[in-house]
């Protein structure tokens, strides 16, 4: 299962979806990176999640200010630390 995390302006916490396949959650992030890149108009972006149905969100694209993939991992009960650091 792959998450997608968005950061929004002036938010302390981010939202997230999750998908299942790698390519589904790229597609998404690529997305977001273009109308983020598009400095005239902001974009309304609908986001779904696969791991609940009935999450549905909608953000506009010049209040995103950053934007992540990571996966969760079922070995050891954890999942991989979003964001950067130095420890694997």
């Amino acid at each position: 299962m792959f998450t997608l995390e968005v950061s929004l302006r002036y938010s302390p916490f981010p939202i997230s979806i999750q998908k299942k396949e790698y390519d589904d959650i790229l597609r998404v992030f690529e997305q977001i990176k273009n109308a983020m890149r598009e400095n005239a108009d902001s974009v309304l972006i609908d986001l779904t999640c696969d791991k609940i149905k009935s999450k549905s969100i909608a953000v506009l694209s010049r209040e995103i200010i950053a934007v992540q993939i990571y996966e969760k991992s079922a070995i050891a009960g954890g999942s991989k630390r979003p964001g950067f650091s130095l420890e694997s």
